[in-house]
């Protein structure tokens, strides 16, 4: 039982490849683009009512993430219009969490993306945007997701610099360091 959190999360991973050579916004993208993204509160789900939480589990957890969000911004990205404020501002989050994945290799000797509330807002908001993106103007979309995303990275970035020990499933700023 403890092995399946991780079959789901590397299945997240085949699956978000093979969105890259689906046409994007056709029934089959669609059903491979929601299976990841359900696979990603499964896996996780799975892991914590079967108490089977690992350190392997978390970081493919968030490889997993990466992957998929990756592939779909791969697979959007030539199709959706983002207007160049909204460009240069994912620029500097990207940027902000670029410092912090170098802070915390620095002071751990590992990689780590933190699953905190914010990152998980996060990452549901950017999981919706191509479902809101057909009906909603992108700018409402992109300014709303751009702001928790800042929040999210800011978040992440100060917990980084101020912790003295690498805590993956520390849940936010306001928790203990």
């Amino acid at each position: 039982m403890k092995s399946i959190p991780n079959i789901i999360s590397i299945l997240r991973m085949v699956l978000s490849v093979i969105l890259l050579f689906l046409k994007p916004f056709s029934p089959l993208f669609w059903i491979v683009y929601s299976i990841c993204g359900f696979s990603d509160i499964v896996d996780g789900y799975i892991a914590r009512k079967t108490n089977s939480t690992t350190k392997l589990g978390t970081i493919l957890d968030s490889i997993g993430d990466i992957v998929f969000m990756s592939s779909a911004l791969i697979a959007l990205l030539p199709i959706i219009r983002i207007p160049m404020k909204i460009l240069i501002w994912i620029i500097w989050i990207f940027f902000i969490r670029v410092i912090s994945l170098l802070i915390v290799y620095l002071k751990y000797h590992t990689f780590a993306i933190l699953h905190t509330y914010a990152n998980k807002i996060t990452g549901l908001l950017l999981f919706c945007f191509p479902y809101l993106y057909r009906f909603l103007d992108i700018n409402i979309i992109g300014y709303v997701i751009c702001v928790i995303a800042s929040i999210a990275a800011v978040e992440e970035l100060i917990i980084h610099i101020k912790s003295r020990e690498l805590s993956r499933d520390i849940i936010g700023i306001f928790s203990k360091f």
